[in-house]
Protein backbone atom coordinates (compact mmCIF):
# COMPACT_ATOMS: atom_id res chain seq x y z
CA UNK A 1 0.00 0.00 0.00
CA UNK A 2 2.71 2.40 0.79
CA UNK A 3 4.42 1.91 -2.25
CA UNK A 4 1.57 2.55 -4.13
CA UNK A 5 0.98 5.97 -3.02
CA UNK A 6 4.30 7.06 -1.95
CA UNK A 7 6.49 5.65 -5.11
CA UNK A 8 10.17 5.30 -3.91
CA UNK A 9 12.83 7.22 -6.00
CA UNK A 10 14.65 5.27 -7.44
CA UNK A 11 18.98 5.75 -7.77
CA UNK A 12 19.45 6.31 -11.45
CA UNK A 13 18.65 9.41 -12.91
CA UNK A 14 15.92 8.82 -15.19
CA UNK A 15 16.10 11.59 -18.19
CA UNK A 16 14.23 11.90 -21.15
CA UNK A 17 16.11 13.31 -23.86
CA UNK A 18 15.46 14.89 -27.51
CA UNK A 19 18.16 15.65 -30.22
CA UNK A 20 18.00 16.25 -34.03
CA UNK A 21 19.63 14.02 -36.13
CA UNK A 22 21.37 16.08 -39.81
CA UNK A 23 20.49 12.92 -42.36
CA UNK A 24 18.16 14.34 -44.73
CA UNK A 25 15.69 11.49 -43.75
CA UNK A 26 15.03 13.03 -40.61
CA UNK A 27 14.90 16.74 -41.53
CA UNK A 28 12.37 18.95 -39.35
CA UNK A 29 12.38 15.84 -37.10
CA UNK A 30 12.70 15.86 -33.39
CA UNK A 31 13.36 12.32 -31.65
CA UNK A 32 12.01 12.24 -27.97
CA UNK A 33 13.86 9.23 -25.83
CA UNK A 34 14.27 7.90 -22.14
CA UNK A 35 17.87 7.32 -20.25
CA UNK A 36 18.64 6.49 -16.79
CA UNK A 37 22.51 7.13 -17.67
CA UNK A 38 24.35 10.31 -19.17
CA UNK A 39 22.41 11.31 -22.30
CA UNK A 40 25.50 11.15 -24.54
CA UNK A 41 26.28 7.66 -23.48
CA UNK A 42 22.76 6.48 -24.68
CA UNK A 43 23.10 7.89 -27.81
CA UNK A 44 26.83 6.63 -28.43
CA UNK A 45 24.81 3.19 -27.91
CA UNK A 46 22.29 4.40 -30.71
CA UNK A 47 25.66 5.35 -33.13
CA UNK A 48 28.17 2.73 -32.20
CA UNK A 49 30.08 2.94 -35.56
CA UNK A 50 30.60 6.66 -35.51
CA UNK A 51 34.09 8.46 -34.78
CA UNK A 52 34.00 11.18 -32.26
CA UNK A 53 33.76 14.78 -34.12
CA UNK A 54 31.67 13.21 -37.20
CA UNK A 55 28.52 12.81 -34.92
CA UNK A 56 25.40 13.79 -37.08
CA UNK A 57 22.64 14.52 -33.97
CA UNK A 58 22.75 17.17 -32.04
CA UNK A 59 21.19 17.11 -28.18
CA UNK A 60 18.62 20.08 -27.69
CA UNK A 61 16.53 18.98 -24.77
CA UNK A 62 17.86 17.34 -21.65
CA UNK A 63 15.14 16.99 -18.83
CA UNK A 64 14.09 15.65 -15.78
CA UNK A 65 11.61 12.11 -16.04
CA UNK A 66 10.67 12.09 -12.42
CA UNK A 67 7.13 13.33 -11.32
CA UNK A 68 6.48 15.88 -8.48
CA UNK A 69 5.13 13.05 -6.47
CA UNK A 70 8.85 11.14 -6.79
CA UNK A 71 8.24 8.15 -9.45
CA UNK A 72 9.36 8.79 -12.69
CA UNK A 73 7.51 8.55 -16.34
CA UNK A 74 8.94 7.40 -19.71
CA UNK A 75 9.71 9.02 -23.33
CA UNK A 76 6.25 6.82 -24.47
CA UNK A 77 4.05 8.76 -22.03
CA UNK A 78 5.80 11.99 -23.78
CA UNK A 79 4.83 10.49 -27.47
CA UNK A 80 1.17 9.49 -26.27
CA UNK A 81 0.77 13.24 -24.67
CA UNK A 82 2.24 15.14 -28.06
CA UNK A 83 -0.21 12.65 -30.51
CA UNK A 84 -2.73 14.03 -28.15
CA UNK A 85 -1.99 17.39 -28.83
CA UNK A 86 -2.53 16.60 -33.14
CA UNK A 87 1.28 16.61 -33.18
CA UNK A 88 2.52 14.66 -36.31
CA UNK A 89 5.04 11.49 -35.51
CA UNK A 90 5.53 9.56 -38.68
CA UNK A 91 8.34 7.40 -37.56
CA UNK A 92 8.23 5.66 -34.08
CA UNK A 93 10.12 8.35 -31.92
CA UNK A 94 10.63 11.27 -34.55
CA UNK A 95 7.88 14.13 -34.02
CA UNK A 96 7.33 17.16 -36.21
CA UNK A 97 7.39 19.94 -33.97
CA UNK A 98 9.09 22.73 -31.93
CA UNK A 99 11.87 21.87 -28.72
CA UNK A 100 9.07 24.37 -26.94
CA UNK A 101 5.90 21.69 -27.51
CA UNK A 102 8.05 18.91 -26.09
CA UNK A 103 9.39 21.04 -23.16
CA UNK A 104 5.71 21.76 -22.59
CA UNK A 105 4.96 17.89 -22.33
CA UNK A 106 7.13 16.68 -19.97
CA UNK A 107 5.99 20.18 -18.19
CA UNK A 108 2.68 18.64 -17.90
CA UNK A 109 3.39 15.13 -17.41
CA UNK A 110 5.78 16.17 -14.28
CA UNK A 111 3.01 18.00 -12.56
CA UNK A 112 -0.05 15.98 -13.88
CA UNK A 113 -1.82 18.36 -14.76
CA UNK A 114 -3.28 19.00 -18.51
CA UNK A 115 -0.82 21.67 -20.16
CA UNK A 116 -3.81 23.30 -22.60
CA UNK A 117 -1.90 26.57 -23.30
CA UNK A 118 1.41 24.83 -24.49
CA UNK A 119 3.32 26.25 -21.87
CA UNK A 120 7.04 25.70 -21.79
CA UNK A 121 8.37 27.85 -18.97
CA UNK A 122 8.74 27.03 -15.53
CA UNK A 123 11.52 29.23 -14.14
CA UNK A 124 11.37 30.82 -10.93
CA UNK A 125 12.06 34.63 -9.85
CA UNK A 126 15.29 35.35 -9.05
CA UNK A 127 16.28 36.83 -5.80
CA UNK A 128 15.83 40.60 -6.84
CA UNK A 129 12.83 39.92 -8.47
CA UNK A 130 11.10 38.04 -5.07
CA UNK A 131 12.65 41.44 -3.26
CA UNK A 132 10.76 43.77 -5.70
CA UNK A 133 8.06 41.67 -5.26
CA UNK A 134 7.74 41.77 -1.35
CA UNK A 135 8.77 45.32 -1.13
CA UNK A 136 5.51 46.52 -3.30
CA UNK A 137 3.41 44.49 -1.52
CA UNK A 138 4.56 46.24 1.97
CA UNK A 139 4.17 49.54 0.89
CA UNK A 140 0.83 48.70 -1.27
CA UNK A 141 -0.60 47.35 1.96
CA UNK A 142 0.45 49.55 4.08
CA UNK A 143 -0.61 52.65 2.34
CA UNK A 144 -4.26 51.28 1.90
CA UNK A 145 -4.18 51.55 5.68
CA UNK A 146 -3.40 55.06 5.83
CA UNK A 147 -4.89 56.23 2.71
CA UNK A 148 -7.56 53.70 1.54
CA UNK A 149 -9.04 56.18 -0.25
CA UNK A 150 -6.22 56.67 -3.01
CA UNK A 151 -4.36 54.70 -4.82
CA UNK A 152 -1.16 53.71 -4.19
CA UNK A 153 1.76 54.41 -6.54
CA UNK A 154 5.10 52.26 -6.49
CA UNK A 155 8.57 52.39 -8.91
CA UNK A 156 10.34 49.48 -10.03
CA UNK A 157 13.96 51.41 -11.31
CA UNK A 158 15.51 47.79 -12.86
CA UNK A 159 18.43 47.50 -15.33
CA UNK A 160 17.23 46.08 -18.88
CA UNK A 161 16.77 42.21 -18.39
CA UNK A 162 15.81 42.48 -14.68
CA UNK A 163 12.90 40.75 -16.06
CA UNK A 164 10.16 43.51 -14.81
CA UNK A 165 7.67 41.79 -17.10
CA UNK A 166 7.73 38.29 -15.41
CA UNK A 167 8.01 40.02 -11.72
CA UNK A 168 4.73 42.01 -12.13
CA UNK A 169 2.84 39.04 -12.99
CA UNK A 170 4.23 37.25 -9.79
CA UNK A 171 3.03 40.61 -8.04
CA UNK A 172 -0.45 40.25 -9.66
CA UNK A 173 -0.62 36.82 -8.40
CA UNK A 174 0.83 37.55 -5.20
CA UNK A 175 -2.21 40.43 -4.76
CA UNK A 176 -4.90 37.83 -6.21
CA UNK A 177 -5.49 40.62 -9.05
CA UNK A 178 -7.64 39.63 -11.68
CA UNK A 179 -7.68 42.70 -13.41
CA UNK A 180 -4.57 44.13 -14.74
CA UNK A 181 -4.15 46.96 -17.29
CA UNK A 182 -0.31 47.25 -18.74
CA UNK A 183 -0.09 50.87 -20.89
CA UNK A 184 3.11 51.64 -22.69
CA UNK A 185 4.85 54.23 -24.34
CA UNK A 186 6.54 51.91 -26.66
CA UNK A 187 3.65 49.39 -28.05
CA UNK A 188 6.83 47.01 -29.11
CA UNK A 189 7.39 45.29 -26.37
CA UNK A 190 4.09 43.80 -26.49
CA UNK A 191 5.71 40.80 -27.33
CA UNK A 192 7.38 40.23 -23.86
CA UNK A 193 4.10 40.38 -22.15
CA UNK A 194 2.32 38.31 -24.10
CA UNK A 195 5.30 35.30 -24.12
CA UNK A 196 5.03 35.51 -20.27
CA UNK A 197 1.83 35.15 -19.61
CA UNK A 198 0.66 32.73 -22.23
CA UNK A 199 3.77 30.22 -21.75
CA UNK A 200 4.92 30.28 -18.22
CA UNK A 201 2.81 27.46 -16.34
CA UNK A 202 2.70 29.62 -13.10
CA UNK A 203 0.08 32.17 -14.95
CA UNK A 204 -1.86 29.28 -16.13
CA UNK A 205 -5.68 30.29 -16.89
CA UNK A 206 -4.53 33.93 -17.29
CA UNK A 207 -6.24 35.63 -20.84
CA UNK A 208 -3.92 38.74 -22.69
CA UNK A 209 -5.90 40.96 -24.51
CA UNK A 210 -4.50 43.19 -26.72
CA UNK A 211 -5.33 45.29 -30.09
CA UNK A 212 -4.42 42.52 -32.43
CA UNK A 213 -5.24 39.71 -30.67
CA UNK A 214 -7.89 38.54 -28.02
CA UNK A 215 -10.34 41.04 -27.14
CA UNK A 216 -12.51 41.73 -24.12
CA UNK A 217 -15.61 40.17 -25.95
CA UNK A 218 -14.06 36.98 -26.69
CA UNK A 219 -12.48 36.50 -22.94
CA UNK A 220 -14.01 34.59 -20.52
CA UNK A 221 -14.99 36.65 -17.30
CA UNK A 222 -14.65 34.71 -15.08
CA UNK A 223 -11.05 33.95 -15.69
CA UNK A 224 -8.20 36.76 -14.76
CA UNK A 225 -6.84 39.21 -17.53
CA UNK A 226 -3.78 41.40 -18.76
CA UNK A 227 -5.21 43.81 -21.26
CA UNK A 228 -1.97 45.44 -22.79
CA UNK A 229 -2.31 48.76 -24.77
CA UNK A 230 -0.20 51.42 -25.50
CA UNK A 231 -0.84 54.83 -23.66
CA UNK A 232 -1.75 56.89 -26.67
CA UNK A 233 -4.55 54.23 -28.22
CA UNK A 234 -6.12 53.88 -24.70
CA UNK A 235 -5.95 57.14 -23.62
CA UNK A 236 -6.18 58.94 -26.84
CA UNK A 237 -9.07 61.22 -27.68
CA UNK A 238 -10.50 62.07 -31.33
CA UNK A 239 -11.73 65.69 -31.48
CA UNK A 240 -14.39 64.76 -34.05
CA UNK A 241 -16.18 62.68 -30.94
CA UNK A 242 -15.16 64.90 -28.81
CA UNK A 243 -14.97 61.92 -26.38
CA UNK A 244 -13.13 58.58 -26.14
CA UNK A 245 -13.01 56.20 -28.49
CA UNK A 246 -15.82 53.62 -28.70
CA UNK A 247 -13.39 50.91 -29.27
CA UNK A 248 -11.96 51.54 -25.92
CA UNK A 249 -14.99 52.59 -23.65
CA UNK A 250 -14.87 49.20 -21.74
CA UNK A 251 -11.21 50.07 -20.91
CA UNK A 252 -12.65 53.29 -19.32
CA UNK A 253 -15.58 51.43 -17.60
CA UNK A 254 -13.61 49.18 -15.80
CA UNK A 255 -12.45 49.24 -12.33
CA UNK A 256 -8.86 47.85 -12.74
CA UNK A 257 -7.25 46.20 -9.87
CA UNK A 258 -3.80 47.62 -11.37
CA UNK A 259 -2.42 50.11 -13.72
CA UNK A 260 0.95 49.15 -14.89
CA UNK A 261 2.91 51.74 -16.84
CA UNK A 262 6.04 50.27 -18.73
CA UNK A 263 9.03 52.02 -20.25
CA UNK A 264 7.56 55.03 -18.28
CA UNK A 265 10.66 57.43 -19.42
CA UNK A 266 9.52 57.65 -22.67
CA UNK A 267 6.43 59.70 -21.18
CA UNK A 268 5.23 62.10 -19.07
CA UNK A 269 6.70 65.29 -17.17
CA UNK A 270 2.69 66.93 -17.06
CA UNK A 271 3.11 70.12 -18.95
CA UNK A 272 1.02 68.42 -22.18
CA UNK A 273 -0.99 65.78 -20.98
CA UNK A 274 -3.94 66.89 -21.88
CA UNK A 275 -3.23 67.84 -25.41
CA UNK A 276 -2.30 64.39 -25.79
CA UNK A 277 -5.40 63.20 -24.64
CA UNK A 278 -7.73 64.99 -27.20
CA UNK A 279 -4.96 63.62 -30.02
CA UNK A 280 -5.98 62.99 -33.52
CA UNK A 281 -5.35 59.55 -34.88
CA UNK A 282 -2.79 60.44 -36.97
CA UNK A 283 -0.46 61.77 -34.28
CA UNK A 284 -1.13 58.62 -32.87
CA UNK A 285 1.36 57.05 -35.48
CA UNK A 286 3.78 59.38 -34.06
CA UNK A 287 3.65 58.88 -30.43
CA UNK A 288 3.71 54.65 -31.03
CA UNK A 289 7.43 55.08 -31.31
CA UNK A 290 7.86 57.14 -28.98
CA UNK A 291 7.82 60.21 -30.28
CA UNK A 292 6.03 63.71 -29.09
CA UNK A 293 5.12 61.87 -25.75
CA UNK A 294 5.63 64.62 -23.00
CA UNK A 295 3.39 63.67 -19.99
CA UNK A 296 1.03 61.48 -17.86
CA UNK A 297 -0.29 62.74 -15.07
CA UNK A 298 -2.18 59.90 -12.47
CA UNK A 299 -5.04 62.82 -11.60
CA UNK A 300 -6.10 63.61 -15.00
CA UNK A 301 -5.85 59.85 -16.46
CA UNK A 302 -9.78 58.89 -16.99
CA UNK A 303 -8.78 55.29 -16.07
CA UNK A 304 -9.55 54.08 -12.46
CA UNK A 305 -7.93 51.59 -10.57
CA UNK A 306 -6.84 50.30 -7.35
CA UNK A 307 -2.81 50.64 -7.82
CA UNK A 308 -0.10 51.97 -9.89
CA UNK A 309 2.92 50.26 -10.72
CA UNK A 310 5.64 52.29 -13.19
CA UNK A 311 8.62 50.17 -14.63
CA UNK A 312 11.77 52.16 -16.25
CA UNK A 313 15.54 51.21 -16.26
CA UNK A 314 16.21 54.89 -16.58
CA UNK A 315 13.63 56.70 -14.28
CA UNK A 316 16.33 59.68 -13.41
CA UNK A 317 13.47 63.00 -14.39
CA UNK A 318 10.62 60.90 -12.06
CA UNK A 319 13.01 60.48 -8.98
CA UNK A 320 14.88 63.74 -9.33
CA UNK A 321 11.30 65.62 -9.60
CA UNK A 322 10.69 64.09 -6.06
CA UNK A 323 7.41 62.20 -8.10
CA UNK A 324 8.71 59.11 -5.81
CA UNK A 325 10.08 58.72 -2.72
CA UNK A 326 12.42 56.45 -1.34
CA UNK A 327 10.04 53.78 0.06
CA UNK A 328 8.08 54.20 -2.98
CA UNK A 329 11.38 52.89 -5.26
CA UNK A 330 12.76 49.43 -5.81
CA UNK A 331 16.08 49.83 -7.00
CA UNK A 332 18.46 46.88 -8.87
CA UNK A 333 21.31 48.49 -10.93
CA UNK A 334 23.80 46.69 -13.04
CA UNK A 335 26.40 47.46 -9.87
CA UNK A 336 24.05 45.26 -7.65
CA UNK A 337 23.96 42.52 -9.86
CA UNK A 338 27.65 42.16 -10.34
CA UNK A 339 28.05 42.40 -6.88
CA UNK A 340 25.20 39.49 -6.35
CA UNK A 341 27.37 37.38 -9.14
CA UNK A 342 30.37 37.57 -6.55
CA UNK A 343 29.21 37.14 -3.49
CA UNK A 344 27.00 34.15 -4.30
CA UNK A 345 27.39 31.05 -1.97
CA UNK A 346 26.88 27.46 -3.18
CA UNK A 347 25.67 25.63 -6.55
CA UNK A 348 23.08 27.65 -8.72
CA UNK A 349 23.98 30.56 -9.66
CA UNK A 350 21.45 32.64 -10.98
CA UNK A 351 23.94 35.22 -12.46
CA UNK A 352 26.58 32.91 -13.58
CA UNK A 353 25.59 33.11 -16.91
CA UNK A 354 26.38 37.16 -17.19
CA UNK A 355 29.61 38.40 -18.23
CA UNK A 356 32.01 40.48 -16.07
CA UNK A 357 31.33 44.20 -16.42
CA UNK A 358 33.72 46.45 -15.66
CA UNK A 359 31.96 49.85 -14.93
CA UNK A 360 34.41 53.27 -16.17
CA UNK A 361 33.40 56.64 -14.44
CA UNK A 362 34.94 60.28 -14.99
CA UNK A 363 34.72 63.44 -13.73
CA UNK A 364 33.46 66.08 -15.38
CA UNK A 365 35.20 69.48 -15.28
CA UNK A 366 33.51 72.21 -13.70
CA UNK A 367 33.36 74.34 -16.64
CA UNK A 368 31.34 71.38 -18.70
CA UNK A 369 29.00 70.96 -15.16
CA UNK A 370 28.15 74.17 -15.12
CA UNK A 371 26.25 74.65 -18.30
CA UNK A 372 23.50 71.69 -17.04
CA UNK A 373 23.66 72.80 -13.81
CA UNK A 374 20.81 75.59 -14.58
CA UNK A 375 18.00 73.27 -13.65
CA UNK A 376 15.34 73.46 -11.21
CA UNK A 377 17.01 71.21 -8.96
CA UNK A 378 20.66 73.05 -9.39
CA UNK A 379 21.73 69.19 -10.32
CA UNK A 380 23.68 68.41 -13.59
CA UNK A 381 21.01 67.50 -16.70
CA UNK A 382 21.72 65.49 -19.40
CA UNK A 383 18.71 66.77 -21.23
CA UNK A 384 19.78 70.33 -20.90
CA UNK A 385 23.58 70.01 -21.40
CA UNK A 386 22.71 68.03 -24.68
CA UNK A 387 19.84 70.10 -25.71
CA UNK A 388 19.01 71.02 -29.69
CA UNK A 389 17.51 73.81 -31.65
CA UNK A 390 16.33 74.06 -34.73
CA UNK A 391 15.36 71.13 -37.09
CA UNK A 392 16.46 69.30 -40.21
CA UNK A 393 19.45 70.15 -41.15
CA UNK A 394 19.55 73.39 -39.14
CA UNK A 395 19.49 71.53 -36.24
CA UNK A 396 22.31 71.95 -33.90
CA UNK A 397 23.18 71.73 -29.69
CA UNK A 398 22.13 74.31 -27.91
CA UNK A 399 26.07 74.55 -26.13
CA UNK A 400 27.53 73.24 -29.01
CA UNK A 401 30.91 74.49 -27.47
CA UNK A 402 30.39 72.39 -24.45
CA UNK A 403 29.45 69.51 -25.75
CA UNK A 404 32.54 69.47 -28.37
CA UNK A 405 34.58 69.83 -25.14
CA UNK A 406 33.11 66.61 -23.87
CA UNK A 407 33.98 64.87 -26.59
CA UNK A 408 37.24 65.99 -26.29
CA UNK A 409 37.29 64.86 -22.61
CA UNK A 410 36.42 61.68 -23.36
CA UNK A 411 39.20 61.38 -25.90
CA UNK A 412 41.60 62.55 -23.88
CA UNK A 413 42.32 65.48 -25.77
CA UNK A 414 40.73 68.04 -23.11
CA UNK A 415 43.49 70.72 -22.57
CA UNK A 416 41.82 72.00 -19.36
CA UNK A 417 42.64 68.88 -17.70
CA UNK A 418 45.49 68.01 -19.75
CA UNK A 419 47.57 71.06 -18.53
CA UNK A 420 46.16 70.66 -15.01
CA UNK A 421 47.11 66.90 -14.80
CA UNK A 422 50.80 67.96 -16.06
CA UNK A 423 50.99 70.76 -13.82
CA UNK A 424 50.40 68.26 -10.32
CA UNK A 425 52.11 65.38 -11.83
CA UNK A 426 48.98 62.83 -11.68
CA UNK A 427 48.93 59.75 -13.27
CA UNK A 428 45.28 59.24 -13.98
CA UNK A 429 43.64 56.01 -16.13
CA UNK A 430 42.94 57.05 -19.61
CA UNK A 431 39.84 58.21 -20.86
CA UNK A 432 37.32 55.92 -22.48
CA UNK A 433 38.09 56.62 -25.84
CA UNK A 434 41.44 57.63 -25.40
CA UNK A 435 43.75 54.47 -25.12
CA UNK A 436 43.70 52.58 -28.27
CA UNK A 437 43.75 49.25 -26.01
CA UNK A 438 40.31 50.44 -24.46
CA UNK A 439 39.29 49.99 -27.97
CA UNK A 440 40.39 46.04 -28.47
CA UNK A 441 36.51 44.90 -27.88
CA UNK A 442 34.82 47.13 -30.69
CA UNK A 443 38.03 47.04 -33.12
CA UNK A 444 38.88 43.21 -32.39
CA UNK A 445 36.12 41.59 -30.31
CA UNK A 446 38.56 40.51 -27.81
CA UNK A 447 37.24 41.23 -24.12
CA UNK A 448 40.12 39.06 -22.77
CA UNK A 449 42.54 41.47 -24.13
CA UNK A 450 40.65 44.85 -23.10
CA UNK A 451 39.97 43.11 -19.30
CA UNK A 452 44.16 42.67 -19.44
CA UNK A 453 44.47 45.93 -20.20
CA UNK A 454 42.09 47.33 -17.41
CA UNK A 455 43.26 45.22 -14.94
CA UNK A 456 46.64 47.31 -15.17
CA UNK A 457 45.21 50.74 -14.77
CA UNK A 458 45.57 52.37 -12.01
CA UNK A 459 42.08 52.43 -9.49
CA UNK A 460 40.51 56.08 -8.82
CA UNK A 461 39.42 54.44 -5.23
CA UNK A 462 42.65 53.09 -3.76
CA UNK A 463 45.11 54.68 -6.69
CA UNK A 464 46.62 51.15 -7.20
Amino acid sequence: MGKEFFPQRPDSRPTIYAYEDTNPQYRGLIKVGYTTVDVQTRLAQQYPTLRPGKLPYRVILEESAMRNDGSAFSDHDVHRYLRTRGIRNPDGEWFKCSIAAIKAAVIAIRTGEMNEENRSLDFRMRPEQVAAVEKTVDYFKSFSKESPEKPPHFLWNAKMRFGKTFAAYQLAKRLEWRKVLVLTFKPAVQSAWEEDLKCHIDFRGWQFISPDGLSYEQADKKRPIVCFGSFQDYLGKNKSTGGIKTKNEWVHATNWDCVILDEYHYGAWRENAKELFEAEDKYEIEFGAGVGIEDFDEEIMPITTNAYLYLSGTPFRAIASGEFIEEQIFNWTYSDEQRSKQEWKGGDNPYAPLPRMVLLTYQLPDSLREIAMQGEFNEFDLNVFFSAEGNGNKAKFTYENEVQKWLNLIRGAFQETTIDNLKLGVRKPPMPFSDTRLLLCHAKHSCAEAEQVLSRLPCHCCRR
